[in-house]
């Protein structure tokens, strides 16, 4: 049974450079901005800003049940962000296990890495156009900034295995979530000073200046990205080397026979599941922060920034906070630890009152501690399930499980909304997300999965 393959005697890794780690470090400081600036913050308050004007809704109204139709389909205003997410999320399904697949074939990543990158940083950009009543364009260049971002976070990923061996990595993918929550908080601070200062409390000014910070993100994902690229070194896999012929039709076929073989690797699927569950509550929350912020408790942009950049500053702290804890007990234990923290802090926001800016800062410095710490942690648990050469596949699928099934969250947001008018009412939903995440990790035995998979386990778990 694959339960009792003794680990294989793996080879160290290529020796890392300081410089090359640096490199990969960037890219997480690079690429935050997007999921801070503009999934965290902006983009859900702005597009439903804009969709709402199409609805036929006043710019600045409390509320608005007008309708829009995209592709004929009747939605609410208020449900057309969400859907979004779930739509960019859903076809990233098809998408990232391929490009993984691509990675692993090709002996040059960084280039897959730059077409990623700079796409989805120029749609992102490209948003400066999303003017009066474009709902239309606003949500197609979101889905290709999103779907792009993922893409890139899968050729990031496979990057992590080539920088240091088992007991390494829960201190070098910590490092990296942390150097990207302050590149992320800083880009934040910056537009923070731009809303606070030039802000003169008009709606249509407003709109203007979440426009604005929504396009220095993509500016700041695309110049940073020049970093790695620079920086990283090209190390390819037993895979690249003994493939031939276009890494582009190999990679189809090669995900054809990865997808067969993974049966062979039942508890690194059993993780899957696990991250799949609770990583799906902990999208929802990063994505629609902004939406449940300024609609259900009517705080105000200036509030909201603030918090998110309290919540980036101290998920700095938090993730080599929880990547410390886990050389002392393990990073599948403190995993756990974590989801029993976002359990409390699901049941604390759905309890929060309206107007209350102090509390809703509270509660996003809770959420600041545990965020990083789980994210980076489950990152380099799952590395350790990998078989040696299918790094790009295997976080093609893992990405799936972060981006691309994590549109059962916003859905099930978007459609309580739809029925209930009530933001608040959806967070009961994202409760299950963590308490049957949990127990599944639970369930997870870490020590033979990871001999199964053919590696050695770290000292502690």
């Amino acid at each position: 049974m694959a339960e009792t393959v003794a680990p294989r005697v793996q080879n160290p890794p290529p020796g890392s450079t300081r410089r090359e780690r640096t490199g990969w470090y960037f890219y997480d400081w690079a690429m935050s901005a997007f999921s801070t600036t503009v999934i965290t913050v902006f983009l859900g308050p702005f597009l439903t800003t804009v969709t709402e004007l199409a609805a036929g809704c006043e710019l600045g109204a409390d509320t608005c049940a007008g309708h829009v139709y995209p592709l004929g389909i009747k939605v609410a205003a208020g449900s057309y962000f969400p859907y979004l997410v779930s739509l960019s999320v859903f076809l990233t399904v098809f998408v990232l296990p391929v490009v993984g697949a691509i990675a692993d074939r090709s002996a040059h990543k960084k280039p897959l890495l730059a077409v990623a990158a700079f796409t989805g940083a120029g749609a992102t950009t490209a948003m400066l156009f999303v003017t009066g009543e474009r709902y239309l364009l606003g949500g197609a260049l979101f889905v290709v900034a999103n779907v792009a971002f993922g893409a890139g976070v899968v050729v990031y990923n496979s990057f992590l295995p080539q920088l240091g061996g088992p007991d390494d990595r829960d201190g070098i993918s910590s490092r990296g979530w942390a150097l990207g929550y302050l590149g992320g908080g800083l880009l934040l601070a910056l537009n923070l000073v731009a809303v606070q200062s030039l802000d003169n409390g008009q709606p249509a000014r407003t709109l203007d200046l979440a426009r604005w910070s929504i396009v220095s993100a993509g500016v700041w994902w695309a110049v940073f990205t020049l970093v790695p690229l620079r920086w990283l070194r090209e190390q390819p896999t037993t895979t690249a080397a003994l493939a031939g012929g276009n890494p582009l039709t190999d990679g189809f076929r090669q995900l054809g026979r990865t997808v067969r073989q993974m049966k062979a690797y039942p508890l690194t699927l059993f993780f899957l599941l696990a991250f799949l569950v609770y990583n799906d509550g902990i999208q929802t929350v990063i994505a629609l922060a902004s939406q449940y912020g300024t609609k259900e408790l009517r705080l105000e942009q200036s509030t909201l920034i603030v918090t998110i950049l309290l919540v980036q500053f101290l998920a700095f702290g938090g993730a080599l906070l929880l990547g410390a804890l886990a050389q002392r007990i393990g990073a599948w234990k403190t995993v756990l630890l974590s989801l029993a923290l976002w359990t409390g802090v699901i049941i604390a926001a759905f309890r929060l009152p309206a107007e209350a800016p102090l509390q809703f800062m509270l509660l996003g410095a809770a959420i600041g501690l545990v965020l990083g710490g789980s994210q980076a942690l489950s990152r380099s648990l799952f590395s350790q399930l990998i078989p040696a050469g299918k790094e790009g596949e295997y976080y093609g699928f893992y990405e799936i499980s972060d981006k691309g099934t994590s549109w059962l969250g916003p859905l099930a947001f978007g459609l309580v909304f739809q029925l209930t008018a009530s933001y608040r009412v959806g967070l009961v939903s994202l409760l299950i997300f963590f308490v049957v995440g949990f127990a599944l990790l639970a369930a997870v035995p870490m020590r033979r999965a990871i001999i199964a998979a053919g590696n050695t386990p770290p000292r502690v778990l």
